[in-house]
């Protein structure tokens, strides 16, 4: 978007919030770049030039606006609708794989050269990998500065610089502050809270509906690994240093977070997750107005905009919970995800009690017995694949996957039909394209709003509603009366 300047300025000149993001704007007379919301006067259009990342108006000398804060905008929503090699670089670099693995790390993963992805990076965001992974070292360690009292040894560490000194000199160049400016200029309150707890807001485009994505989260949450309590979806985290909890709590214009992390390394990994499973960087406006031209649909849509696709913080974990939950009632779901749990998972402390383990991963539930699992035995020999498949690494789930290919290869697994397959990539994979034409609720939902409700005639039919068919689903469930669509008191 940014190379077209006539919407750029006119987006700028009404601070429209929906194109945080999207898109930055620089000011050649001060040197600063802006979120296209910014409350600033707007500088006339001849001083400004625009730039698709944060990172490419660093690499061009501006430094970030102390007014509206660039840096904590919402993500592109571009990552989350494309499978192309961008996309899913970004949705790994989101995810720490630079800081922890290097430019040759993300390429093998991506199974490109570096050279082919630094091409394909600078020509669509106007930086390469590093510099990109700069800016979100930048972000993560104002994050730290302002939120918590931690050295700032330690927060150059945990935020992924490699010496204090370029800790320093990065926020200097990106924020015009030193680090200790920073945390003298950070609002007082925001630094309250339990020790050693993060506190932050995760910033999302209006609208947002809460109902189906806490009420799904919460219904289906797993005994000691998920909960909800006093207005909030909290749940443990498996992350790259060590682990953590998290609680989310919805709000009229952010997502409250407060992170409890082993190592602090893995704030950025755990904020992208965060994100990921609350799907917050969607565009609701583009979702909305697509699905708003069916008049089937329309009604669903202006009575409650907004609503998001409940994703999952752990790409294997959920694969292995829509496995439990084949055509078995969501408490049996869970009972049978608590059991594994309790057997398997790791034990984890939460001063809050509640919370008591990780979800067991796929290594440590490569020795299942399936003479212990309370179910079929097709279904103990479907679990029992796919948790080897993803021990051994020959099945990979995560920000990196291929949508269509891992589909496909989902589907070769023994006991995978289309349900399961499509219930994992849109939940787990983030394709907002997915879609469950045999799942019973939609198909109820379609037979009482006139629609077809056999599963070809009913793909026919959605076919208007591409590329968002996952967040159709969301509002033909929103038609039922389950605990999935309702926000808990």
């Amino acid at each position: 978007m940014h190379t077209d300047t006539e919407r750029c300025v006119r987006a700028v000149q009404s601070k429209d919030a929906r194109f945080d993001g999207w898109f930055y704007t620089a000011v050649l007379t001060t040197g600063i770049y802006c979120r296209p919301s910014c409350p600033a006067v707007p500088p006339k259009p001849r001083h400004m030039v625009f730039h698709p990342s944060a990172a490419a108006c660093q690499q061009a000398g501006f430094r970030a606006c102390k007014r509206c804060r660039p840096d904590a905008s919402p993500g592109s929503p571009e990552w989350n609708v494309r499978a192309d090699l961008v996309a899913r670089a970004m949705r790994l670099i989101a995810d720490g794989v630079v800081d922890r693995e290097g430019v040759t790390g993300l390429a093998a993963r991506l199974g490109y050269s570096t050279r082919q992805i630094e091409r394909q990076l600078l020509a669509e965001l106007g930086a390469g990998p590093l510099a990109l992974a700069r800016a979100q070292r930048a972000r993560t360690a104002r994050l730290l500065v302002e939120t918590t009292g931690l050295p700032m040894a330690d927060v150059a560490f945990a935020a992924g610089f490699s010496s204090v000194r370029a800790f320093n000199d990065t926020v200097r160049e990106v924020f015009a502050l030193s680090p200790s400016e920073l945390r003298t200029r950070a609002p007082k309150h925001a630094a309250a809270g339990a020790p050693g707890v993060i506190a932050l807001r995760l910033p999302f485009r209006a609208p947002l509906h809460p109902d189906n994505l806490f009420g799904h989260l919460a219904a289906t949450a797993v005994p000691g690994v998920e909960e909800w309590r006093e207005g909030s979806y909290r749940r443990t985290l498996r992350l790259p240093y060590g682990q953590g909890i998290v609680a989310l709590f919805p709000r009229p214009d952010h997502i409250a977070c407060r992170l409890a992390l082993s190592d602090h390394r893995d704030l950025t990994v755990a904020i992208s997750r965060c994100r990921r499973l609350l799907d917050l960087d969607a565009d609701p406006v583009a979702v909305d107005e697509r699905l708003r031209a069916d008049p089937a649909l329309a009604p669903l849509v202006d009575k409650a905009p907004g609503r998001r696709v409940p994703r999952t913080a752990d790409e294997a974990e959920f694969a292995v919970r829509a496995v439990l939950g084949q055509q078995v009632s969501t408490a049996a779901a869970r009972t049978h995800a608590a059991r594994l749990v309790i057997a398997h998972g790791t034990p984890v402390d939460d001063p809050e009690g509640g919370l008591t383990h990780l979800f067991p991963a796929p290594e440590e539930l490569a020795a299942l017995d399936p003479n212990a699992l309370a179910m079929p035995r097709t279904r103990r020999t479907t679990l029992t694949t796919l948790v080897r498949r993803l021990a051994d690494g020959d099945l990979r789930l995560g920000a990196d996957s291929d949508w269509p290919k891992t589909r496909a290869a989902l589907l070769a697994l023994p006991g995978f039909g289309p349900w399961t397959a499509d219930v994992i990539a849109m939940r787990a994979l983030g394709d907002p394209d997915a879609f469950l034409p045999t799942d019973l609720g939609v198909r109820r939902a379609a037979h009482a709003l006139g629609l077809p409700s056999t599963p070809a005639a009913l793909t026919t039919r959605a076919a208007a509603w591409r590329p968002w068919r996952a967040y159709a689903v969301q509002y033909l469930w929103a038609t039922d009366s389950h605990p999935i669509n309702v926000l808990p008191t």
